[in-house]
């Protein structure tokens, strides 16, 4: 307990530490529920999902646990891998996790760092003004270990799986297909599952775009969705 204070402290006086959308992830030892780790080599090649929750045997947090434990084979499928955090010890993420097997009958298969508040110091995950839980945040990471998207939630409103699950899958065909994911896709109120071609640079292009794809004017223009 008193590791947890001291830390915290020196979160409080130092002040918030963020990494921005296109940064390397920090790189970090981790103490986890599966061992100790190092970030991002452990998932070097992959993609990966780290997410933040405020505390263990909390009502939202346990919703979402559950939530991605019953997704997590279809983040894999995807080649990405889940990794929990907050600031609580071992013990509590383990007494908990077998809590939710017990009572709700998941089995928590992915690993949960046990913080003492300096991961999340790193990564901006506490409010110096705020207490000492971690924010509900998720960050999605690419496989040469670059920061994608980064999403903050209020305690009070649990996440929503899929959002993550269709960023990851938007990311993996906008970076194959060389397109642009628009609004709600795959269900775009446009052009339904359609991927935008990113807009010319010059006429000569533009006029060639309007012939060989579906096109609005030769700035919105798009091509069909297809699985590789």
């Amino acid at each position: 307990m008193g590791e947890k204070v001291y830390e915290l402290r020196k979160i409080k006086k130092k002040g918030l530490g963020m990494p921005l959308i296109g940064d390397k992830f920090p790189k970090m030892e981790v103490q986890t529920t599966q061992g100790m780790m190092k970030l991002p080599k452990a998932f070097k090649g992959k993609w990966f999902v780290l997410f933040s929750h405020p505390a263990d045997f909390t009502p939202v947090c346990t919703t979402e646990f559950v939530a991605f434990q019953l997704r997590y084979e279809r983040f894999r499928e995807m080649d990405c891998e889940l990794i929990g955090l907050s600031v609580d010890q071992v013990f509590s993420h383990l007494k908990w996790i077998q809590w939710i097997s017990d009572n709700l009958d998941v089995d928590i298969e992915f690993p949960i760092i046990a913080d003492t508040g300096k991961v999340a110091n790193t990564l901006g995950l506490i409010h110096p003004n705020k207490g000492t839980n971690t924010v509900r945040a998720v960050f999605i990471v690419d496989p040469q270990g670059i920061i994608r998207a980064m999403l903050y939630y209020p305690q009070e409103l649990g996440r929503n799986m899929d959002e993550i699950l269709r960023m990851i899958e938007g990311f993996q065909t906008a970076e194959e297909k060389s397109v642009a994911i628009p609004a709600n896709w795959p269900r775009n109120e446009i052009i339904g599952k359609g991927l935008i071609i990113p807009p010319a640079a010059d006429m000569e292009t533009a006029k060639k775009r309007t012939k060989e794809y579906k096109c609005y004017d030769w700035w919105l223009c798009y091509r069909n969705y297809y699985k590789w």
